[in-house]
């Protein structure tokens, strides 16, 4: 059985998204800091290192464990990481990190 699939659809291969060994999805949930002034932006974070990364997630459901219930979050595609790093000057994507309890308070990460 074939199944018709739009002409201007784009055709893509596995091996794309992998990212040291782990499978990236074409989209990804971003947790969204918002400001007082009501606009948002990704939430990035420092690393121990000194980098600073990007919080992405390849699941709704792992994002919401991480960073709860209440996380404002965006979904974007794979393709805009490199237009999101000229804008935010990230050194890395931290793909589904674990975030500590305490980094978290009403539902969403402080």
């Amino acid at each position: 059985m074939n199944l018709s699939v739009h002409a201007d659809a784009p055709v893509y291969q596995t091996s794309q998204f992998r990212d040291a060994g782990k499978l990236i999805p074409p989209v990804l949930y971003l947790p969204m800091r918002m400001s007082d002034d009501g606009t948002s932006g990704a939430d990035l974070r420092e690393l121990p290192d000194g980098r600073r990364a990007l919080l992405a997630y390849t699941a709704l459901d792992r994002l919401a464990l991480q960073c709860g219930e209440e996380q404002p979050w965006s979904l974007v595609g794979i393709e805009a990481l490199a237009e999101l790093k000229s804008e935010h000057k990230f050194d890395v994507v931290a793909f589904d990190p674990e975030i500590a309890p305490q980094l978290r308070v009403g539902g969403k990460l402080l």
